[in-house]
């Protein structure tokens, strides 16, 4: 059952790989031809500015901006695709949608670009649907995520007048709720099944730990 839930497909690696060449390529071009995408970033409160929802996470300020969101990125979309690769794509693209909206609907008047919502909302997503689904292997990633990324917790707030903390929080609250309307999808704990056997199945409670009816003193022996 396991075996047929988690499982290596190519798009573990493909995606990452995509979405990391793009964002590099996009930078290498402004480099290159002295182009400034900046003004294709989301711009909150304008029908303009509704472009960057799906813009904005492949363009980025500079070089170290676009280091630092290139390694958590490719990450993280290799976990979704890997643990909850049935409903990935579903996920990545609504999560996208939801996360640059959610931005544009509240942010502070300026051009929001780069992938950190995307990475945030990842983040969240991942971590509150172990926590939600109670699946020990998807657990286990929460926990690796809270080791690796636990302390971006803290640029969801207004911390550093550069950095969108808008969208980061935009990212991590659409997560949190994603993982919440989607944890009756993917995987899912394994139920203990009973066999045809009614006298064995009474050996057994309904989580399947065994525990056998308590015989009645009063009861007389056959």
């Amino acid at each position: 059952m396991e075996n047929s839930l988690f499982k290596f497909n190519k798009n573990v690696f493909l995606i990452p790989i995509l979405a990391v060449v793009t964002i590099w390529l996009i930078y290498f071009i402004e480099i290159k031809y002295e182009f400034n995408f900046n003004k294709w970033g989301i711009y909150p409160k304008s029908f303009k500015g509704l472009r960057g929802v799906f813009l904005s996470p492949l363009i980025h300020s500079d070089s170290k901006h676009l280091i630092n969101n290139t390694v958590p990125l490719a990450v993280l979309l290799s976990g979704l695709y890997f643990f909850y690769q049935k409903i990935a794509t579903k996920v990545l693209l609504s999560g996208l949608l939801f996360t640059g909206i959610l931005t544009w609907s509240f942010a502070r008047p300026a051009y929001h670009i780069g992938a950190s919502g995307v990475i945030y909302f990842l983040v969240s997503f991942i971590f509150f649907s172990g926590i939600f689904r109670k699946y020990y292997r998807l657990v286990a990633l929460s926990l690796i995520v809270v080791f690796l990324y636990g302390s971006m917790v803290w640029y969801i707030l207004p911390v550093e007048e550069r950095i969108s903390w808008e969208g980061h929080l935009s990212g991590f609250l659409v997560g949190f709720v994603f993982a919440f309307l989607f944890r009756r999808m993917g995987p899912q704990t394994e139920k203990f099944e009973f066999s045809e056997n009614e006298e064995f199945d009474q050996l057994f409670d309904a989580e399947g730990n065994f525990n056998p009816p308590v015989k009645n003193e009063d009861e007389d022996e056959e």
